[in-house]
């Protein structure tokens, strides 16, 4: 099994060298390829362009589906993520697993998502999952966009890659890269509100977020303090303007309030 960036299980086994060309290069604000081509697990041919309709933020994730251990580690862990939220697949946003291996076929695509949707103990979130395979061209195209290197060893009969899941907006635009094989329900719920750019969560959500900030050393969200005071001052502006509000149409029903001549 290699391992490249984001966790470090089993690093103590690697050479350096196995590390060259895996690496995971950040593209922000770049946009998704959406005129490749793939087949999705039932055969049929799909373009990503189809997976990003401007409603919904997009999880994706690149796997290969007969990975010995990391993959499974990065998908156990998406699993985890979103399985307390209160939003789904499908119906708040859309998780798509590509494999970097252009060998696989939709066959195996399909034991894949079967496999995941009974972990996740909601067969509903398959109209929302998909797992998709490609020729080499379309696979190399889609990791280039989004920074994701990887590499096969013929020793091993294993790629070498790096442990990461990229939030796309609905638009398809890079928003977040969330490192590593566990990710934190609070942590994802906060990615997917950026990702969903005002069209995913509540009132409350979208206020919650301006009060987070995205640290890149840390690469987690943490308490934002400009943005807490910032949003602070506003609500206490908001309370001061609604209690005038209420002291106004008192006055006004007692017949204090002049109008003007």
């Amino acid at each position: 099994m290699i391992l490249a960036a984001g966790a470090d299980v089993c690093a103590e086994e690697l050479n350096p060298k196995e590390f060259d060309g895996v690496g995971i290069t950040e593209h922000l604000g770049d946009a998704v390829p959406a005129d490749l081509t793939f087949k999705d697990e039932t055969g049929k041919s799909v373009r990503l362009a189809d997976y990003f309709d401007g409603e919904k933020p997009v999880i994706l994730t690149l796997v290969y589906y007969n990975c010995p251990m990391l993959c499974n580690m990065v998908l156990n862990g998406v699993i985890e993520g979103i399985r307390p939220l209160d939003w789904r697949p499908g119906r708040d946003y859309r998780i798509l697993s590509v494999s970097i291996d252009h060998r696989e076929q939709p066959e195996l695509a399909a034991a894949k998502k079967k496999s995941y949707l009974t972990e996740l103990g909601d067969e509903s979130a398959g109209a929302g999952w998909h797992f998709l395979t490609g020729d080499r061209q379309a696979i190399k195209a889609l990791a280039d966009a989004v920074g994701f290197g990887f590499r096969y060893d013929p020793d091993r009969m294993e790629y070498a890659h790096g442990a990461a899941i990229f939030m796309v907006s609905p638009e398809g635009k890079l928003t977040r890269y969330l490192y590593g094989i566990q990710f934190e329900p609070k942590q994802l719920k906060l990615a997917l509100t950026e990702a969903g750019q005002g069209k995913l969560g509540s009132a409350i959500d979208q206020f919650v977020l301006r009060c987070y900030h995205y640290d890149p050393d840390s690469r987690k969200y943490g308490i934002y303090v400009w943005g807490v005071m910032r949003m602070g001052g506003l609500l206490t502006v908001l309370i001061i303007g609604f209690m005038l509000l209420v002291f106004w149409r008192r006055e006004r029903r007692r017949g204090t309030v002049v109008s003007p001549a």
